[in-house]
């Protein structure tokens, strides 16, 4: 199922956070484990992922830094901040009030988280 766009640029950052919340990733790998451990529900695209990323960084709630990887390859790892901790647990209580909001609306057809 494609979202919308506008609803996944509001769940994204948050996305992020929680998924480098487990250890630093490069883009490319952060892309797949947000795909997987979504169920493929949720997929970020290089062209939506590194803005993201960017902006995270400028808001120094992400720390980017590059590293060479066993293959002589240069990658740069992204890894959550402890401002970007207090950032995570701030959206993830906003989204299990949301989530017990929205399942009231519909009549419980909704889990909260």
């Amino acid at each position: 199922m494609k979202f919308e766009s506008q609803l996944l640029k509001g769940i994204a950052p948050v996305v992020v956070l929680e998924i480098l919340s487990r250890g630093p990733m490069y883009g490319y790998e952060l892309s797949q484990a947000i795909e997987q451990r979504s169920g493929r529900v949720l997929t970020l695209g290089k062209g939506t992922l590194y803005p993201l990323l960017y902006n995270l960084e400028a808001k120094r709630l992400v720390k980017g830094n590059w590293q060479t990887s066993d293959s002589a390859r240069k990658r740069r790892y992204y890894s959550i901040t402890g401002r970007g901790k207090d950032e995570l647990a701030r959206q993830k209580e906003q989204l299990k009030e949301l989530t017990s909001g929205l399942s009231l609306v519909f009549g419980g057809a909704l889990t909260p988280a």
